[in-house]
């Protein structure tokens, strides 16, 4: 028997263990965990360096970086945002570095660090940490102080409140759903598209700032305006501007990513056939582009193309474009066609790439979906449907853009829980 029993031993499963132990010292507190290992998304997080957060600080500003999750998120931001993680990890001596794009990261850059604070937190309060126990059924009890029943592969425990940080767990989905609550079907949120196209063959490592926009095809044009009414999506949100990396598979990068995140929903629909438009030179239009390739053809006409770098664009992204656009290895400025000019500014500010498929991003999985936003009480991250049942992470329909965001979303949540969990029991 426990006060307190959380369900997962991932970031917010240990963050709201801890804040629980530490705001009241009597509860007996538990962390059940399904794998040999706890913390494993925190090990892989960031390359293994453990992305911790973002250096956002304005909440509002904040909630922008959640697809799902941005209105409901404004108020538990207001209680506790990126200050109070910082204050949090430098309290137990862990010094987190701003890097220029506004990640976070131990000093130490290595997950490590974040996984050897919470494991140490959780010995210095007592929490016991229960790993091999995949849970497989929680029950609802009437009677005595104890509200819970928790059977796992290798137990029967009792709990007077349960914070459930499973993250994408379809398991305890399913038993939550067979227990009143709505479960979003969970779809991919952080990918790479995966592309064949000659222009990007051969030039894997390319990196560039570019705008991205994603289109329907031909084909799947009405299931593309039926999935934006949907899900609310107004087609600004499948445009984003950002670094664009290219891959042996296709394209990558924070500005796919973005665009992966806010459109989860309305890419699986499509099935991941879709097609995107790309402007390698964001601050040109069109029209800006082809006056600049003229007045070069002017000044530059003994030059052959394909040498002559007319915008800051990787060396071997030009060279790929200017061939796209039928002009080959030896013709000069002086030489190629108005046609063949028009197709270079088009290929350079409006390249249209069809997506066939989807690569996870690295080992950092995440889902949109889960538990109904609607079922939750944001004030205290309790069910409105089950009573001494709490949430915390990726198990209820919140993600983010990648950065940091899904991780201050789980210590946001963990925290408020715990401070209500705490309080009440």
């Amino acid at each position: 028997m426990f006060d307190v029993i959380v369900l997962g031993g991932g970031a917010a499963g240990f963050y709201g263990a801890i804040h629980i132990a530490e705001s009241n010292p009597n509860l007996s507190v538990a962390i059940l965990e399904r794998g040999k290992d706890v913390l494993g998304k925190v090990k892989v997080s960031g390359g293994g360096r453990c992305n911790v957060t973002h250096a956002e600080f304005d909440p509002k500003e904040l909630t922008k970086n959640y697809p799902r999750g941005e209105r409901e998120l404004l108020g538990p931001f207001h209680n506790y945002c990126t200050g109070d993680t910082m204050a949090f990890f430098e309290k137990r001596g862990v010094q987190l570095n701003i890097e220029a794009d506004g990640r976070m990261f131990p000093s130490t850059n290595s997950s490590q660090t974040i996984i050897d604070c919470f494991v140490g937190e959780t010995e210095r309060l007592g929490i016991k940490v229960l790993k091999n126990s995949s849970v497989i059924g929680i029950t609802q009890l009437d009677k005595d102080d104890y509200s819970w029943e928790i059977k796992s592969i290798r137990n029967t425990y009792k709990a007077k409140k349960i914070l459930v940080a499973t993250g994408s767990n379809p398991k305890i989905w399913e038993l939550l759903r067979q227990m009143g609550h709505t479960i979003v079907p969970p779809v991919p949120s952080l990918f790479t598209f995966n592309i064949k196209d000659e222009r990007i063959s051969g030039i894997q490592g390319v990196s560039t700032n570019a705008n991205i926009k994603i289109i329907p095809t031909k084909v799947n044009n009405g299931k593309y305006n039926a999935a934006l009414k949907k899900y609310a999506i107004h087609p600004s949100d499948l445009e984003s501007e950002g670094p664009l990396l290219i891959t042996h598979w296709g394209m990558s990068g924070p500005g796919i990513l973005r665009l992966s995140a806010w459109g989860a929903q309305l890419l699986n629909d499509l099935n991941y056939n879709f097609s995107i438009k790309i402007n390698w030179l964001p601050a040109y239009h069109e029209e800006g582009v082809l006056s600049q390739l003229y007045e070069i053809k002017e000044v530059e006409g003994k030059k052959t193309v394909l040498r002559t770098k007319a915008f800051e664009i990787p060396k071997r992204l030009w060279i790929s474009l200017v061939k796209a656009s039928g002009i080959s290895d030896t013709d000069k400025w002086a030489d190629i066609s108005k046609n063949q000019i028009q197709k270079l500014a088009k290929q350079l500010t409006n390249s249209k790439f069809n997506v066939d498929g989807k690569s996870t991003f690295k080992e950092e999985f995440v889902t949109a979906g889960g538990v109904d936003l609607k079922e939750i009480n944001f004030k205290t991250y309790e069910s409105k449907i089950l009573p001494n049942l709490f949430f915390a992470g990726e198990v209820i329909n919140i993600d983010a853009i990648t950065g940091g965001f899904n991780f201050q979303n789980a210590w946001t949540g963990a925290f408020i829980a715990a401070q209500a969990i705490a309080k009440r029991v």
